[in-house]
């Protein structure tokens, strides 16, 4: 079954909806299939595909209010091996919706469950928050993957993700991990960078991925053209970092699979 992985970080402007689409990207390239999840009320991901978000009828707030099976929310992007669960600003109004649902920190998981078995990996794309959504997206991920980027506060708040993800584990969804951390916005000629990435790296350990993601103008200006920088610029130093970390994601899941063969036996 898939890897559900929730792109999260309640700090807004660290690079989510960019690692969310630029890496799903990547990925769906190596030849694995992927979907994308837009649960962001902004819909920076639906955008960012060149795809109107005011003509689907059927998206993550119809899904999540169950009123759209979710085949039917289903999309084609422009890359192959790619689809998108397209987002609106109505999402927003879910947080409030659902308060008094039972069992409402699971409408994602419950959704996803009849299609997980066709991908490999399967993102969600969270909003700058640790609420009602963020907390169905961790109910129904595998493991979080925390983009951070290369600033001094770059530490601030990252112990609050991990504690809330140590709650949902203990009390929602046993089966999620901390994936791993992303540095994102990374200028190689600025020291500080060089002294976040340090700092992170000595407090956090194997936990931080070894791909660097770089400040990269053709990474802001991709989405202004409705495709991922891969699309827009394959050369570039962004669209190079994403191929990077695809690849360092790929092994990841790799070693870990072959060790859990391994105890296995």
């Amino acid at each position: 079954m898939a890897h559900i992985i929730a792109i999260v970080n309640q700090k807004g402007g660290v690079g989510k909806t960019t690692t969310a689409m630029n890496l799903s990207t990547a990925l769906a390239a190596c030849g694995k299939k992927v979907l994308l999840v837009d649960f962001d009320p902004q819909g920076n991901a639906t955008t960012g595909f060149n795809l109107d978000k005011s003509s689907n009828k059927q998206n993550s707030y119809s899904l999540i209010m169950q009123k759209a099976v979710i085949e039917d929310t289903v999309i084609s992007t422009s890359v192959p091996n790619l689809s998108l669960i397209p987002s609106t600003i109505h999402l927003s109004g879910a947080e409030v919706e659902l308060v008094p649902v039972m069992a409402r920190e699971y409408r994602l998981r419950d959704s996803l469950k009849s299609i997980r078995d066709q991908y490999d990996y399967i993102f969600i794309d969270c909003p700058p928050s640790l609420g009602l959504l963020t907390l169905n997206a961790l109910s129904a991920s595998t493991e979080v993957l925390v983009p951070l980027q290369c600033e001094f506060f770059a530490m601030e708040g990252v112990s609050q993700l991990l504690q809330t993800v140590k709650l949902v584990k203990r009390n929602l969804n046993p089966n999620i991990e901390v994936g791993g951390v992303l540095l994102t916005m990374f200028d190689v000629r600025n020291k500080l960078s060089g002294m976040v990435e340090k700092e992170v790296r000595e407090h956090l350990g194997r936990l931080v991925y070894k791909t660097l993601i770089p400040r990269n103008v053709r990474v802001s200006e991709a989405p202004s053209h409705g495709k991922p920088v891969l699309l827009y610029d394959v050369a570039c130093a962004g669209s190079q970092a994403y191929i990077r970390l695809a690849g360092e994601m790929i092994r990841r899941h790799n070693h870990l699979s072959n060790a859990k063969v391994g105890v296995a036996a």
